[in-house]
């Protein structure tokens, strides 16, 4: 069901606070909890399609420890992503980027395919609704002018009617100039569609995880130990006070081009921040709770069977991964490696993306 429940769509954080403690003390804690990622020797004998990279796949530990008291390791727990327990997954290709407006049109001229956003809204789904108000559209992130309550996120996200991929923050905006850009308010089968298109299809949570690692052991980010390694930004997330003020110290206020940060290990671009990805799995907070085996590997995790989020517990959730360019330490910190974030299938918004997989 297509809907307007906001935290379904934008796997919300929470401003919060944590007391610090010494950061060599925090960084031992974290980093103890992770056992070496081993990776495959095989290659493929096929060049790499285009666009895309050869990640090795392996052993690693998957998961996150608590982040809190890292520097800029935000307030939240992250209590879905453990235990900490040993994956292996086969190796595959995966794109380089996010998929762009200019790939996501060559679809929609080829195929005449009209995403979740274009479609009005059901009016079973909404009885009593005026029709005027089941007109098609999407969440767009607006600036408040004040915020009364941190925890109130309906004050910074806006029902757009009028947005959608190809007109991002709704009538008179365009992707016209921004080719390069990450295609947005994708919902979950908008992305199946475009990868049954592609011959591609989305990764597994396992796969886009050891993806984003890089072949790194228990770092907090795609690119390493340190949140602004040598000073300089990593990642395309919110600079300011969240979500009155962005300051766009790492060049950019809004979405940013893909690949205007270095690539990780396996030259992936944009692994945190800058949109949210879709994956293939359905959530579940207790996913690996259920699944873990000491001292054995899990091998390729598809993830559960149906979805179960206690917060909203009638409400069928997909995992998405990464973070976005609104994610902070103050609000959401889902841009670390390990985190988990969730939206609803068939909902969208100005900041949910994708990218896909090729199996050799």
């Amino acid at each position: 069901m297509k809907s307007l429940r906001l935290c379904s769509a934008l796997a919300c954080g929470h401003v919060l606070l944590w007391p610090s403690m010494a950061v060599g003390d925090a960084w031992e804690r974290f980093h103890g909890q992770f056992e070496p990622t081993v990776e495959n020797e095989a290659v493929p004998a096929e060049p790499a399609p285009d666009g895309m990279v050869w990640v090795p796949g392996g052993e690693f530990s998957m998961g996150i420890a608590d982040p809190r008291g890292l520097p800029s390791g935000g307030g939240e727990a992250m209590r879905d992503a453990r235990p900490i327990h040993r994956v292996y997954v086969d190796g595959f290709w995966l794109d380089k980027t996010t998929v762009t407006n200019a790939e996501f049109a060559r679809f929609v001229e080829k195929t005449g395919y009209e995403t979740v956003a274009e479609r009005p809204l059901n009016p079973e789904d909404f009885p009593g609704v005026p029709e005027e108000n089941l007109a098609p559209g999407a969440l767009v992130f607006v600036y408040p002018s004040r915020v009364d309550d941190p925890h109130n996120f309906t004050q910074w996200w806006r029902w757009t009617p009028g947005a959608s991929w190809h007109a991002p923050h709704g009538p008179g905006s365009s992707v016209e100039d921004k080719a390069d850009h990450p295609v947005v308010h994708i919902a979950w089968e908008d992305a199946q569609a475009y990868a049954e298109w592609a011959g591609k299809r989305l990764p597994t949570e396992a796969e886009w995880e050891f993806a984003a690692r890089g072949g790194l052991t228990g770092k907090p980010y795609p690119w390493g130990r340190e949140f602004k390694p040598d000073a300089e930004w990593a990642a395309n997330i919110w600079q300011g006070r969240f979500p009155v003020e962005n300051t766009a110290d790492d060049g950019f206020e809004g979405l940013a081009p893909v690949a205007q940060f270095p690539p990780n290990g396996y030259g992936l671009y944009d692994m945190g921040g800058n949109v949210w990805e879709w994956t293939a799995d359905w959530y579940r907070p207790d996913t690996y709770a259920r699944r873990a085996v000491p001292d054995e590997a899990v091998r390729n995790p598809t993830g559960p069977d149906s979805s179960f989020d206690p917060s909203e517990p009638h409400i069928p959730k997909r995992v998405t991964r990464g973070g976005s360019f609104l994610c902070t330490d103050q609000y959401c910190t889902r841009y670390m490696v390990g985190t988990r974030g969730r939206g609803e299938p068939d909902s969208g918004a100005i900041h949910t993306g994708f990218r896909l997989v090729k199996s050799p």
